[in-house]
């Protein structure tokens, strides 16, 4: 098992789900970072922990990453959405929960 094996899988074990007022305070400190829906958040947060400089500034300029702004907070606290989350110090990744239709 390789190093980026191991921390992948401590990432993983890490992700929660949080509702908005748990973000808030990350938020205000300008450390969310939120993760477009079709983007694997441990991938993306594995990135980000392993300084892959190349990758991390490719999502950026993809919009597949972007750090949350104010329009994303007022969105967040209107509609209150649930969130997938993990820290990668000082970053708080986050990516909306997606509800699956049942059919």
């Amino acid at each position: 098992m390789t190093p980026s094996d191991i921390l992948r899988a401590k990432l993983n074990l890490e992700t929660a789900q949080l509702g908005w007022p748990e973000l808030e305070r990350h938020f205000a400190r300008g450390d969310v970072i939120k993760v477009a829906i079709g983007v694997d958040l441990v991938d993306a947060a594995l990135h980000i922990a392993e300084n892959n400089t190349a990758s991390v500034e490719a999502w950026l300029a993809e919009g597949r990453i972007a750090r949350a702004g104010i329009a994303d907070a007022e969105d967040w606290h209107a509609r209150q959405p649930l969130f997938w989350a993990v820290v990668v110090a000082p970053w708080v990744l986050v990516q909306e929960v997606v509800k699956q239709i049942e059919s």
